[in-house]
């Protein structure tokens, strides 16, 4: 008898404590749906989202679908021996800027091509004036103390290229007057000197591209390859932004090829002889020269290079990325346009839009430690399988508009994800130039050195 009322008290103690937690969890739940219905009724904003408007980006109950333009830039009215004038474009009258509505000047071919960002860029921001496709991050206004950042459209990474070396009896070239003459207009103008330059935007993809601007608009935010020319205090990940390639390779459309329908395991196709930290490449090149399957070969765009590289990359199931003078190179984004899953050995490559692409999903990561030691690369790559390798395949062919520059740009698209990465930097850019101006009724705040010492050490 005892047994059996223990039982029953057991049972009834057991029932009550399923009724307590069904009943949390559905007052939780209600809970839940209510302040959900409430927050998208609109009628309790607790954050006024005209003060904080990348927030919008963060929290999907916040878009605002019909107005998805959210950084506004200000883009200084540069003369055209800047930019355009630099791919040979004439201006007619007195504006700088080409009509894009009926003519786009074309930029310069070939390798030039890949350090394009600046001309992208400043295209999306003049079509923004006209049109009003959704997707676009970014649009220019016309004052600047409404403006977000300030970009600079200097088109630095091809007058590196075309105007860098002297000519005869040239004291200097182009390239060295142009960013002088920059570096006056950009620091004399009253946006530079209400921010010190910290809201400014200017991109200088090529490496060797500003090398003589850089130290004075240091300030400013930087779109770059990479970081290997630069020290940390000049440009860094926190302050600047890091900017794909524009493929050289054309995309590999309609591409229903397979693991087995690929015949080479593993492609390069480049300068193998490097300088700085390239000499991985010709140790890599040692290595795995006798394998059949491989090809790691000398190339470049003459001679029908490129045909060459986009047969060959379309036909490998995996193609190298290694270091060469900087740590980064075109031929990651070539890869990616042609399907061919990365491997890349750079242990100080920073990647483009990294916060929301997860490389490892398509990419294979070998240290460069690893991949000098004997037989290891190739062993390594030969391990992996069909079916590792076919997922990788699919998700190239998910992330590769990410990495697509293109005008008319697109949602999703390479401009408007850098766009994207600028519009994250703006609230720290807001943050500092706010606390910068907590003595502003006081003038220029003193020295260190300025500043009076205790009376106890004057004594």
């Amino acid at each position: 008898m005892a047994d059996r009322n223990g039982g029953s008290l057991y049972s009834i103690g057991l029932l009550s404590w399923k009724s307590l937690i069904a009943l949390l969890t559905l007052a939780l739940t209600v809970f839940v749906l209510s302040w959900s219905l409430l927050l998208n009724s609109g009628r309790y904003q607790f954050i006024d989202q005209n003060l904080f408007p990348h927030l919008k980006h963060y929290n999907p109950l916040l878009i605002d679908h019909d107005q998805q333009a959210s950084l506004k830039v200000f883009m200084y009215d540069l003369p055209s021996e800047f930019h355009f004038e630099l791919l040979d474009w004439k201006p007619d009258g007195d504006t700088p800027w080409p009509d894009i509505r009926s003519e786009v000047p074309e930029y310069a071919g070939g390798l030039n091509v890949q350090h394009s960002v600046a001309y992208w860029l400043t295209l999306d921001l003049l079509a923004s004036e006209f049109d009003n496709a959704g997707g676009r991050y970014a649009i220019r206004v016309h004052n600047s103390s409404e403006a977000d950042v300030i970009f600079i459209p200097f088109f630095s990474s091809i007058c590196f290229n075309r105007f860098s070396r002297l000519k005869a009896h040239q004291k200097t070239n182009k390239n060295k007057e142009l960013q002088k003459k920059l570096v006056t207009y950009v620091t004399g103008q009253p946006e530079w000197k209400r921010s010190g330059g910290i809201d400014h935007v200017i991109a200088a993809h090529h490496p060797n591209s500003l090398l003589n601007a850089r130290m004075q608009l240091w300030p400013a935010m930087f779109i770059l390859s990479d970081f290997g020319r630069y020290p940390p205090t000049i440009a860094n990940i926190n302050k600047d932004v890091i900017a794909p390639y524009k493929h050289i390779i054309k995309s590999y459309v309609n591409d229903s090829s397979s693991f087995d329908s690929r015949p080479i395991l593993l492609f390069f196709q480049g300068a193998i002889y490097r300088k700085d930290g390239g000499f991985v490449r010709q140790e890599i090149f040692y290595l795995l020269q006798k394998e059949k399957d491989v090809h790691f070969a000398f190339g470049s765009v003459k001679k029908q290079g490129i045909p060459s590289a986009t047969r060959g990359m379309q036909s490998s199931k995996f193609c190298l990325n290694i270091a060469g003078d900087t740590p980064s190179s075109n031929r990651l984004f070539d890869a990616i346009a042609s399907h061919c899953v990365p491997v890349i050995i750079s242990d100080d490559i920073e990647l483009p839009f990294e916060d929301v692409i997860d490389y490892s999903e398509f990419c294979i990561f070998v240290r460069t430690s690893d991949a000098l030691k004997e037989k290891f690369l190739i062993n390594f790559i030969r391990r992996i399988g069909r079916d590792e390798w076919t997922r990788k395949w699919e998700k190239l062919k998910e992330v590769e508009h990410f990495f697509e520059y293109q005008y008319p740009s697109e949602k999703g698209d390479a401009v408007q994800m850098i766009w994207r990465s600028v519009a994250k930097k703006v609230p720290v850019i807001k943050r500092r130039l706010h606390a910068s101006r907590r003595f502003s009724r006081f003038g220029k705040p003193a020295s260190k050195s300025s500043f009076p010492l205790p009376r106890n050490l004057l004594s």
